[in-house]
Parts: structure tokens; sequence; C-alpha cells
């Protein structure tokens, strides 16, 4: 049997076997849909909600957030989006995970943006009890995914004080994405604020949240296709990300039950979505079981992963030459788009 791959068309593609017994081609049409995860740095619209504390996000606060800077970073980060995954897949995304946005009506601004107007993106938000008023969200295109379930989780976390220690929830929606269904969790979880050792229970507080939600929901569905994806302010070989999920870089003798993370082969070769003091982190993460790569389940199958860095994503020149380009930098506006690269998965199923 020999076999030869080519692109067609926007959604596809085409895979032809030429079978000798047969002596003629059969063609199976496949298609090939990206999923990705983005932090986008403080996307805060330019209104003072009395209830957070976004004061430096306004016109008359520290940034001096203007409705210009705004609408500018709307437009950056439409254009981020949809270039993920488009040069193969040739269309954005299927599905998007955010996080560090502020509210509704910001993601409806995202959406509306002639960037991404036409590609039909729906949303799933919930307010989170953050501090700072920045929660995630889903994007989802309608023609391709339909929700089914969708409810935000609660991260009960308490200082050395047993205070209250406000920080985002994390988001689940179960639908369906080519013809099967699948869960997808956004997170974002405490950042290392304070230094990495003392925040660490904090995230692997948030690791068992996680933890125990794909377990529930293996209760209800045996073999559940779940994806779990987000800024873990962890690198993937952390113990949140090791020893609580207990999540592998490895497909050799992986099982459908165990957890897959694509991203730990980039992080060991050394790639990372954001930097630090001249040292990459890989802190943004896209997690899958292991029946996206092993068994037998039908839908979706794990093709590949990466890290979105094109050449308008990275500071061009200065002492952060080769950084991702954020929006601000030692509280100076440089008019970038993040501090952090997105990440993706794509995958690849038979159409029927």
């Amino acid at each position: 049997m020999a076999g030869s791959w080519r692109l067609t068309g926007i959604f596809c593609l085409e895979l032809l076997l030429v079978f000798c017994e047969a002596k003629e081609p059969l063609t199976e049409q496949y298609r090939l849909g990206t999923l990705a995860f983005y932090n986008v740095e403080n996307l805060f619209d330019t209104v003072n909600d009395t209830l957070i504390y976004d004061d430096d996000r306004t016109p008359l606060g520290k940034d001096r957030w203007t409705d210009e800077r705004y609408q500018k970073k709307i437009a950056d980060i439409s254009r981020v989006l949809s270039g993920i995954g488009a040069d193969l897949a040739g269309s954005p995304p299927d599905i998007i995970g955010l996080c560090e946005v502020e509210n509704q009506e910001v993601m409806e601004d995202l959406i509306q943006h002639p960037n991404l107007r036409n590609r039909n993106y729906g949303i799933i938000h919930f307010d989170s009890p953050d501090e700072r008023g920045i929660d995630v969200a889903l994007l989802y295109k309608r023609e391709v995914f339909l929700p089914v379930s969708f409810t935000s989780h609660r991260l009960l976390l308490f200082n050395e004080k047993q205070e209250r220690d406000y920080t985002r929830d994390q988001l689940v929606v179960s639908g369906i994405w080519g013809d099967e269904v699948i869960y997808v969790i956004v997170n974002h979880w405490p950042s290392r604020s304070g230094g990495e050792s003392r925040s660490k229970p904090f995230r692997i507080e948030a690791a068992r949240l996680n933890k125990r939600i794909m377990d529930s929901i293996g209760k209800l569905d045996p073999f559940p296709k779940i994806i779990t994806m987000g800024d873990f302010n962890d690198e993937p070989v952390d113990d949140s990300i090791k020893h609580v999920l207990q999540a592998t870089g490895t497909r050799d003798s992986l099982q459908q039950d165990e957890l897959f993370n694509p991203m730990e082969p980039l992080y060991t070769r050394g790639f990372g979505s954001l930097a630090y003091r001249d040292t990459w982190s890989l802190f943004d993460q896209i997690i899958m079981t292991g029946n996206w790569v092993a068994g037998d389940t039908p839908g979706y199958r794990f093709w590949k992963a990466g890290i979105y860095n094109p050449d308008f994503l990275i500071t061009p020149n200065g002492r952060y030459s080769g950084y991702p380009y954020r929006t601000y930098l030692s509280g100076i506006y440089t008019g970038g788009y993040s501090d952090h690269f997105p990440v993706y998965v794509q995958c690849i199923r038979k159409v029927r």
C-alpha cells in the first residue's frame, strides 16, 4: 500500500490510499481542526468597574488606558487568533481558550472585529471572583462545535492568615466536536507572585481541583475525551502537572485513561511561551486524555502541538529583544500584543 498527502480546501486533508489488490484508488477525506489557548495580558475595557481593581486600566488610571489603545488591543488580539494554525487548517482555531479577559463585553468586541466577524464565534464566559477582575473564557466556531453544558468551578484558597485569596474559576465545557462529545477545561492557575515556593501550594490546590473535575467527568462518561488547557503558571515538569495531574509527555505505552502533555517535549527542547530574566518558561499548556492518542476511539485524533510565535509577536529590539511583544513593559505602554505566546494542538479526523 502506498500513500501520499496533499491539502484540499479550507477544512480538509485528503488522503489517497491506493490498494494494490483493487488496482483502484480509494479516496478518503480528512478534516484538520485546531484548538488553541492564549493569555491575552489584561484585555480590559476602559470603563471603571467599582467592584474590581481595574482602576489602572482606565483613561485616568496609571496606564492611561484610552479607547484608542483598547481598540488597538482588540485588533491585535483578533489578528493573532485569526492566524493560529491557519497555515495548515486554512482557518482560525475551532476552539480557543482565553485568560486575562475582563468581561463578556470585551469578548463581544473581540469576536465582532473584522478579523473574526465572519468566523461566527460563540462565547462561553463566567465572571470570576478574582480581585483584578480577570476571567477565563472559551470561543468556539458555531458551525463545528455544539456546546452541550458549561459550568464554572470555584477554587477556594486561603492565605497564611486564613483569609480568602480570590482567584480565577476553572471553566468546564462539554460539547460535540466532530460527531463526538469532548470536554474542555480552561484554566488560569494562581501566579508565582511572592515567589515560586511560597505560591506553590495554591497551584497544587488548583491541580487537585482540576483532577477532581476530570474524575467526576469520568464517573459519568467512561473514557471521556478531555482537554485541559490554560496558563498553569507551572512548567510541564513541576509537581502540579507531573505528580497531581500525572501528565506525561511520552506517547510510548500511553493508556487511554492517562494524561498526555504534548507541551512537555517542547519544554525539554528549550521552547517557551513566556520569558523572564533570560529564561524561557512554558506555563501555557494543552493537556489531553490518552484516548486522543492511544486506543481506537472515533473522531479527532491528536496530530501535533506547537507555540504560535510569528515575527510580529516578538519584541524586535532593545533589552527584551526576542521576548513576547507585550502591551506594557515596566509600566510603559509599548503597544504590543501580550507577554505570552499562544499555544495550540491540531487534531485530525476522517470525514464521513
